[in-house]
């Protein structure tokens, strides 16, 4: 069976959903949603739930690399980062290496600097994939 193209300048619901949003104009579906999300556990090194990142892995302490499921197709994406500590002060500080098209690593550290674990990591990423 060959695939075929559907193509189409606006999605529209059967009105399934309430209220007056019941479109959206594929540019915004393109390019306007995060193309990869995660959300982990960076003290057990496990996702909870995750878009396009496969996995977390330990980087060392408090560095947690996330890599993308489909690269990006370059390395000018946007990202944006929170994290935090149950129990822990919320205060704290993070860093990132230079960004892959494949993957995207993070350093989470303490109010005083020093690099730590984390249990609460969630990050999205905006951009083209390849």
């Amino acid at each position: 069976m060959a695939n075929g193209t559907i193509a189409f300048d606006t999605l529209s619901t059967s009105g399934q959903i309430t209220g007056t949003a019941k479109s959206i104009d594929t540019d915004y579906l393109l390019n306007g949603s995060a193309k990869a999300w995660v959300s982990a556990d960076g003290a057990n090194d496990v996702l909870r739930d995750s878009f396009n990142v496969s996995s977390v892995n330990d980087g060392g302490t408090g560095i947690y690399e996330f890599p993308f499921t489909n690269n990006f197709a370059s390395t000018n994406y946007s990202f944006v980062y929170c994290g935090g500590q149950s129990g822990a002060e919320t205060t704290y500080q993070m860093s990132t290496a230079d960004p892959t098209t494949s993957s995207h690593t993070v350093q989470l550290k303490n109010a005083a600097g020093s690099a730590t674990p984390r249990n609460y990591i969630c990050g999205a990423f905006h951009g083209d994939l390849a």
